[in-house]
């Protein structure tokens, strides 16, 4: 639903990939395999947007039984926002920014939240509350658990691992402020991480590109065929490591979508994607986003997009 802005999407670019070219390329630039696994402030669900590829594997198939849900988020390698990765790996001298979605306490600063910020093309709130399953588990709760997982796969790797924020402020950060961290990072991959809202049926993953933007701050022209290689690996290996299938909303089937209306986006200078890692208000893709387990495969699927890309 809400990533980082609430207001209703723009019209969509037709998909930039067709499912069976993206696979094509997953499996000679990834080694992707055929999938193997099981604003204002507001909490109304919307409809995302999206992007994929790989020939989808069946959702349905690999769909794991729910598992009880834990309410703080996995233990991570260090409790600093910004942490080294080991001395040497394959990601040693790499810096990745892992931005969580919204925060769990942003529906208690609701005027706060709705503070109006410059994205360079227009001004959106500060961020949003986020969506949640219908049994009450919150996207921000969910974002922070899989940025935990994925900073330690990522570390584990050599790779220096920023959080744009770490359950350490009370509301926020706003969406300039959230690219801003990449950006002063100078990092070599941002991704930042959500779960979508939209209506039961609609379900599967997509990955969220930027579009060509230039206006006041916002310049995304060096960043855009960057951030389309970043998203095209997450996304075929997303579908090799959860089995789960591309969005069946948004996006063709491809599992990615472009936007020009999202300010983390919009204003950042180096290359960044969001993840729409499922629909939360689908009770199938619930069950998937509430299993640790399967949060795990997520963190996987997108630590090896990431590496594939940083590795080239």
């Amino acid at each position: 639903m809400p990533y980082d802005e609430s207001v209703p999407p723009t019209p969509r670019r037709r998909p930039l990939f067709a499912a069976a070219a993206l696979a094509a390329m997953c499996l000679t630039a990834a080694g992707c395999g055929a999938g193997g696994g099981s604003g204002g402030a507001q909490n109304l669900p919307r409809q995302g947007s999206s992007g994929t590829s790989a020939a989808p594997p069946s959702a349905s198939k690999n769909t794991p039984a729910p598992e009880k849900t834990s309410a703080s988020p996995t233990p991570s390698a260090s409790p600093s926002k910004s942490a080294p990765g080991r001395a040497s790996g394959p990601l040693s001298g790499k810096t990745v920014v892992i931005d969580p979605g919204h925060n769990p306490n942003n529906h208690l600063h609701t005027r706060e939240i709705n503070r109006q910020v410059d994205i360079g093309t227009t001004h959106k709130e500060c961020d949003t509350t986020g969506t949640s399953t219908n049994s009450g588990y919150a996207e921000a709760r969910f974002t922070l658990d899989v940025s935990h997982r994925l900073r330690t796969l990522l570390q584990a790797q050599g790779a220096k691992v920023v959080l744009t924020y770490d359950n350490d402020r009370p509301y926020g950060p706003c969406v300039d402020e959230r690219a801003r961290i990449g950006n002063d990072a100078e990092a070599d991959a941002v991704v930042s991480v959500h779960a979508d809202g939209s209506a039961v049926g609609n379900r599967g993953f997509h990955v969220i590109l930027p579009a060509p933007v230039r206006g006041g701050a916002a310049d995304t022209s060096k960043i855009v065929e960057p951030s389309r290689d970043l998203g095209t690996r997450i996304a075929g290996l997303f579908v090799r490591d959860t089995g789960s299938a591309p969005s069946n909303y948004v996006g063709g089937n491809t599992g990615l979508d472009i936007r020009k209306d999202l300010g983390g986006l919009n204003l950042s200078t180096v290359p960044k994607v969001f993840i729409e890692c499922g629909n939360m208000r689908d009770p199938k893709d619930a069950a998937l986003l509430t299993s640790a387990s399967w949060r795990q495969k997520a963190a996987q699927g997108i630590a090896d997009g990431i590496s594939s890309y940083l590795k080239g």
